[in-house]
């Protein structure tokens, strides 16, 4: 977490800046680059991960990889700050998992129950490696058992929004991560 706290005009307390982000994200690429995962198939899941997933593969770009992208829309939580506990394919894969590696990308690890299905799924489908990344990844006991290979940040037990990630459709175009202040 960043040392000092800065609140923004729009409510939300910084958690991790955008700068912070940038780097951190240069480092991933490096570390996911000495996975040494060939055929890469980058499954990004929808929305919270959308901007995440971008910077990422631009990151991987920038280190000589150059993964085939494909997204899938996973919700368990609608417009709620806490998970249903039931997770739905809202959108499909359009490519075909089958015999590749995939490195699925998701905007926070908490639970697990998100991350748990879609490894499952696309294990079902025939998928050779699956690795997961995660943008946050959340120190709490999950309801499943599944951790990520690949974690940008440790991410305080509380709701967070800003890039891509909301609460009720608002905060994703914040180009940080935070916490919301104002009600």
């Amino acid at each position: 977490m960043t040392a000092e706290a800065t609140t923004t005009d729009s409510g939300v307390e910084i958690v991790y800046s955008d700068e912070d982000i940038a780097k951190r994200l240069e480092e991933l690429a490096l570390e996911v680059k000495a996975a040494g995962l060939k055929n890469l198939l980058i499954v990004a899941v929808l929305k919270g991960s959308f901007v995440f997933a971008a910077d990422l593969i631009r990151a991987l770009h920038r280190v000589g990889l150059a993964p085939e992208v494909d997204f899938l829309t996973l919700s368990s939580y609608k417009k709620s700050r806490t998970s249903s506990g039931r997770v739905e394919i809202l959108r499909d894969l359009d490519l075909s998992v089958e015999g590749r590696n995939v490195l699925i990308v998701d905007d926070v690890l908490d639970s697990g129950r998100t991350l748990a299905f879609a490894k499952d799924l696309l294990s079902a489908r025939g998928a050779s490696i699956i690795r997961t990344c995660v943008l946050l990844e959340k120190q709490i006991p999950r309801a499943v058992d599944v951790q990520a290979d690949f974690a940008a940040f440790e991410c305080p037990d509380e709701f967070v929004v800003g890039y891509g990630m909301d609460v009720a459709h608002r905060y994703r175009e914040l180009p940080f991560v935070g916490r919301i202040t104002k009600h």
